[in-house]
């Protein structure tokens, strides 16, 4: 097919990054989610190949991979931000338990009304279809939260990674209680947890063997080999069945923290300005990455999935009570542990790029067939939209409050002014 050409896969990859980026200045400025345009884009271009007879191609193999590497920078880009200070241990432990109890209590819900409406699915099936909706989207949430003040936006990006890395490790404990085709069974909360201790203990050893061996390497070209490295540490760890992406998030919670991590006989063996160098350049390698992986996963999903299943009104109402119970939920955890200024953090719940990965990883004996992949659309519109609304009403509330700020403080310099200048008027002569 003449569309298909190299030049035309070219031409086409190039706009379309570059759509993308004009999409993220327009959410700067709208607080639309980039997400969402890149998903119209996406459904655009399946209306465009349905018209030239290309609507057979498969995506799904290219959607698995991207997923894959964007999830491996996401938590990578999400660890590099989080810094160990004790300072900061109060509000860390705090994002991470409303992440945690948010994450539980809302796969609870979602599975429940999974189960209600379709019988025919088991408890364990429930809830792996009801985990990817129960997750934050760091991906839409930190690049949003920008303009909030500086202990919501700091919240809000805590909050998000631990969601996303809790979800991802409940979603493949759970994945682990299905029979696989070979007869293995997964051994439960203690071999999770043994085999989470057995993942951390190589994490940190291979974290500090890394940090050591590129500190030292004088080649240029070397970031792209360190994450070659960690992509391989990933898929190895899948090998062996460990939870890999703990490898990716400790390894970036060792190079953004390098003096907690090399005290004491290690800090001889850390060249700290080489290293911050191999820091810096990596952060700006994994947001860059980031932006190419999550806008071709985003127009790619777009590309996959049917409209039609929007129509159903089981979809529909399945969809609204778990968005209901999302917000509900997160309604009673905000007031209890933050108090009463829970807006607009309560509305800033978006599901996005880990919802809709970890929905096609779900294993092939535990999918449902009746299951409608307009759930999954839906709820990821839906909690996106609120999002958004609730950010432009935040703006044009501090909009206004920092203008009745100023109005009062013009109003009483207005006022005080006639009562020097009326003083000043009285001690005058008369003539």
């Amino acid at each position: 097919m003449e569309i298909l050409t190299s030049y035309n896969l070219i031409i086409e990859a190039s706009v379309i990054i570059i759509l993308s980026f004009i999409f993220g200045e327009i959410a700067r400025k709208t607080n639309v989610p980039a997400v969402l345009m890149l998903i119209a884009l996406g459904i655009g271009m399946k209306f465009g190949l349905d018209a030239l007879g290309l609507g057979h191609l498969n995506f799904f193999p290219i959607l698995e991979i991207l997923g894959i590497v964007g999830l491996i920078m996401i938590v990578l880009e999400a660890a590099l931000e989080l810094e160990l200070k004790p300072e900061k241990l109060k509000p860390i432990l705090m994002a991470m338990l409303i992440a945690l109890i948010g994450l539980l209590a809302s796969a609870w819900a979602a599975a429940a009304i999974l189960q209600y409406y379709m019988p025919e699915m088991s408890t364990v099936q429930a809830w792996l279809y009801a985990t990817p909706l129960s997750i934050l989207s760091s991906a839409i949430i930190i690049p949003s939260v920008s303009g909030l003040k500086s202990h919501k936006k700091e919240f809000h990006i805590y909050e998000s990674t631990f969601s996303d890395i809790l979800g991802i490790m409940l979603f493949y404990f759970v994945s682990g209680q299905v029979d696989i085709g070979d007869g293995a069974h997964s051994s439960g909360v203690a071999g999770f947890f043994g085999n989470l201790g057995l993942t951390i203990a190589i994490a940190l050893v291979a974290s500090y063997g890394i940090v050591l061996i590129f500190q030292n390497i004088k080649s240029h070209i070397k970031l792209f080999l360190l994450i070659s490295v960690l992509l391989l540490l990933y898929a190895l760890g899948k090998k062996m069945h460990l939870s890999s992406l703990i490898i990716i998030l400790v390894f970036g919670l060792v190079i953004a923290n390098m003096k907690l991590f090399f005290r004491g006989k290690l800090a001889q063996w850390l060249h700290l300005e080489k290293a911050a160098n191999i820091y810096e350049g990596l952060h700006v390698v994994t947001g860059e990455t980031a932006f190419v992986v999550r806008t071709f996963f985003f127009v790619i999903f777009g590309l996959t999935i049917s409209l039609a299943s929007l129509a159903s009104g089981q979809v529909a109402i399945i969809s609204g009570l778990i968005v209901l119970s999302i917000y509900a939920i997160r309604w009673v955890l905000l007031r209890l542990f933050i108090g009463k200024d829970i807006l607009p953090q309560l509305f800033i719940a978006p599901r996005g790029l880990i919802t809709v990965l970890l929905f096609y990883a779900i294993p092939v004996q535990a999918q449902v067939e009746g299951f409608e992949a307009g759930i999954l659309l839906f709820i990821i519109i839906a909690t996106s939209l609120i999002m958004t609304f609730a950010m432009v009403w935040d703006k044009r509330r501090t909009g206004q409050a920092v203008q009745k700020a100023k109005n009062l403080s013009v109003g009483y310099a207005k006022w005080k002014a006639p009562a020097v200048e009326t003083e000043e008027e009285d001690r005058r002569p008369t003539y």
